[in-house]
């Protein structure tokens, strides 16, 4: 038999139910928008469904399908697994290099600070089509100033050798969130510390090095994880660079090669998105989204394991 006084008992349970009636809020999103939405993704890639007609089991069909079939799945992996080792980690070397650049400037910081936001306030796809325009190969002014210059333009996106590069440099030029961010996590830096190292003799680099990267590295995973997230779900700009760049911007009945120019620019999203709500293939979409979350899971737990390289000891 229970020792514990029934009067105890009743504190105890009235607590756990307070305590379920803060989270219940947490708890419900949680079951609504995550876990629901998860077991039914599983539940239909073992499906043959369109969305209109009953689900029917078909096993393991949608996963071949997908891994030996579907013409598009392996380039739009291998697409989005470049654009996420290239994209992310050169926008938070140049985010964080234009935040330090700013932090030192004296006069007209806030000018600079600015200049540099304010691409990030554009609309995906008007910057991406202005990007397109921009980066022409006949008529666009990039091409036109490179051959004044003497230098060989490139095809940009118009070419499958340099269409991701070129989306990489259209995620540059909208770095003006990840400079805010590490402006104000440089800025919360004591002064203390960088006169300390001065007194110690400690150069530019070694200050950069054991004084500025050990207190800004939750800032800089923090970077690194929500960037990897989010380059997983990439969709617009590549989607809106190849229309535009292979002269389908819209209307009825025109024909559009996903991915141009050679698929160099089709995305995991993309394919998600052809499958599910072009072609109706709901089985296959959700064997394609199944994957996408477990690449992001992986690539999360990976870097979250790996925070003593971003974290100083005492963090």
């Amino acid at each position: 038999m229970s020792t514990v006084p029934l009067g105890l008992r009743a504190k105890r349970r009235r607590s756990a139910l307070r305590t379920l009636g803060f989270l219940s809020p947490w708890l419900i999103g949680l079951c609504v928008f995550f876990l629901y939405p998860l077991v039914s993704t599983v539940y239909f890639s073992f499906m043959k469904y369109d969305g209109f007609t009953a689900p029917t089991w078909v096993g393991f069909k949608n996963w071949a399908y997908v891994f030996q079939d579907n013409p598009f799945f392996w380039p739009a992996l291998r697409n989005t697994l470049w654009l996420v080792l290239v994209m992310v980690s050169l926008r938070v070397l140049f985010g964080l290099g234009i935040g330090l650049l700013i932090t030192k400037i004296k006069t007209g910081a806030g000018v600079f600070r600015t200049l540099f936001y304010l691409p990030y306030l554009a609309p995906p796809v008007a910057a991406t089509m202005a990007f397109v325009f921009l980066l022409n190969p006949g008529t666009g002014p990039t091409n036109t100033i490179l051959e004044k210059v003497g230098l060989s333009p490139p095809q940009w996106f118009n070419d499958a050798a340099w269409s991701k590069p070129s989306l990489t440099i259209l995620a540059l030029w909208g770095i003006g969130d990840l400079m805010v961010i590490f402006m104000a996590s440089l800025l919360d830096v004591p002064k203390e510390q960088y006169e300390a190292a001065e007194l110690d003799g400690a150069g530019a680099w070694q200050r950069f090095r054991f004084v500025t990267l050990p207190s800004i590295s939750p800032i800089v995973l923090f970077a690194v994880v929500t960037g990897v997230i989010a380059t997983m779900q990439y969709y617009t700009e590549p989607l809106v660079a190849a229309k535009v760049a292979s002269g389908v911007i819209g209307g009825s009945g025109q024909q559009f090669e996903p991915g141009y120019p050679e698929k160099s620019t089709l995305t995991v999203p993309q394919v998600v998105y052809n499958l599910g709500f072009q072609r109706f293939d709901t089985g296959a979409a959700c064997v394609v989204a199944l994957v996408l979350f477990a690449l992001a899971m992986v690539f999360t737990a990976f870097l979250m394991r790996r925070r003593s390289g971003f974290m100083s000891a005492e963090d």
